[in-house]
């Protein structure tokens, strides 16, 4: 099942400086150019960094397709200071996005 178009603009919404780009029916989310997750079956997973789990101690750990890495999924969507909080420290630990040639 897809992601729907109403789901990933209400997680854009909840985060400035948040973006998507579309794949396969899912969507990878970008937090100040890095990847930081994505939108895959209308649930926000993000990458298991050590401030995500600290930050979401009880995260349950989900697989957004087979064969993918198992990401953190994000329950608290509604919650715009969290989210801001998140990305923010999530941001820091992730490794810069690759130069195109």
């Amino acid at each position: 099942m897809a992601s729907s178009k109403e789901y990933i603009e209400f997680v854009l919404d909840q985060c400035n400086g948040l973006s998507a780009r579309a794949m396969m029916g899912e969507y990878v989310l970008y937090y100040g150019g890095k990847v930081v997750g994505g939108v895959y079956d209308n649930r926000l997973l993000v990458k298991p960094t050590k401030s995500a789990k600290a930050l979401m101690p009880n995260a349950e750990y989900q697989l957004p397709y087979d064969g993918a890495k198992e990401m953190l999924l994000v329950e608290d969507v509604e919650d715009r200071d969290f989210l801001g909080k998140l990305f923010e420290a999530m941001y820091e630990e992730l490794p810069e996005p690759k130069k195109k040639k």
